[in-house]
């Protein structure tokens, strides 16, 4: 798990009521749950998410966006996504207020650390992570700024009121007025006070861990909505997996995953996302070395070796023992 994260008791499903829905921005609506029962929401810190179970649908993964400190609701923000697998569609469509959802969570796999400055990027809906980080940035009383970029700045949820918030500390830059995000201007001198957190689309993700190459190790923190290719990962082979509480031996084909092998023997395991994303599947690695391709874990924790997303990830050899 990297380090300051906490899953919370990601097993744990609570029944919540849509009590509020409102447009945010252009494609983008904001949710307000409240647990339908009565009683406080569940504990949340920022950088933190929740999956929303919609039935036939599938599961969702969307970034908590509200305020930790007010335990009666937990908010997020869902973007339309009209090429999507139809999640959004329902949620922007069909779910209404009044009615329950299931949710699991919530699990912080992108936690804010303790630092004396903080950069953030933003590209469209990856604001919404950002947004309770920011406002907990200045209760600690930390230096900040924000370089947020979108289509258009219809499209740009929380713009108005961040800069309004603070002007001198964030910039916006919808994509049809000032072309791409500067990156070179915020990247550019390395800084050793500073971590830098970033959430967004793939290309920006990726442009900016190119110019951090050159910042103190562990200054980048990113949050991904798709899983990272990996970058010298061979043709996918088969090999085996122990389980070692119970000493079973699997194989695990080509075609299939870690995860598919250990479900198909009838073991329980807890997933979501089954694509390197949310979390819910870290294995411990106890023999073996695991080839990652998650979305999740850093350099030095894929060199480290010990936990693995067995969603995605597979073995750089012939076997692996698992903690299961």
């Amino acid at each position: 798990m990297p380090p300051g994260a906490s899953r919370g008791d990601e097993a744990t499903e609570t029944e919540l009521a849509l009590v509020r829905k409102e447009l945010l921005a252009e494609d983008v609506v904001r949710l307000t749950l409240a647990p339908a029962g009565g009683g406080p929401a569940p504990a949340w810190a920022p950088g933190a998410h929740i999956d929303l179970l919609l039935g036939p649908r599938g599961e969702r993964q969307y970034s908590l966006c509200g305020d930790p400190g007010d335990t009666s609701v937990l908010q997020v923000a869902v973007l339309r996504e009209p090429d999507g697998r139809g999640g959004s569609r329902y949620v922007h469509d069909e779910l209404a207020v009044g009615s329950t959802v299931r949710v699991r969570g919530p699990r912080n796999n992108f936690p804010l650390v303790e630092a004396a400055s903080y950069l953030f990027v933003a590209g469209g809906i990856g604001i919404t992570p950002l947004v309770p980080m920011i406002a907990e940035a200045g209760r600690r009383g930390a230096e900040w700024r924000l370089l947020y970029g979108g289509r258009t700045r219809s499209s740009m949820a929380f713009a108005g009121e961040l800069a309004e918030r603070a002007p001198a500390r964030v910039r916006l830059c919808p994509e049809d007025e000032s072309g791409l995000l500067d990156l070179d201007a915020v990247l550019a001198a390395p800084r050793e006070d500073t971590a830098v957190y970033c959430c967004g689309p793939e290309p920006l993700l990726a442009a900016v861990e190119q110019r951090c190459t050159s910042w103190p190790a562990g200054a980048l923190h990113t949050e991904r909505f798709a899983p990272k290719s990996p970058r010298d990962a061979g043709r996918p082979g088969s090999f085996e997996v122990v389980l070692a509480q119970s000493g079973r031996t699997l194989a695990v084909p080509a075609d299939r995953s870690v995860l598919e092998a250990v479900e198909e023997a009838g073991v329980p395991v807890l997933s979501s996302c089954r694509e390197g994303t949310c979390g819910t599947c870290e294995t411990g690695v106890l023999e073996g070395v695991p080839e990652h391709r998650d979305a999740l874990l850093s350099e030095a924790e894929r060199d480290t070796g010990d936990v693995m997303f067995i969603c995605v990830s597979r073995c750089r050899g012939g076997r692996l023992v698992l903690d299961l």
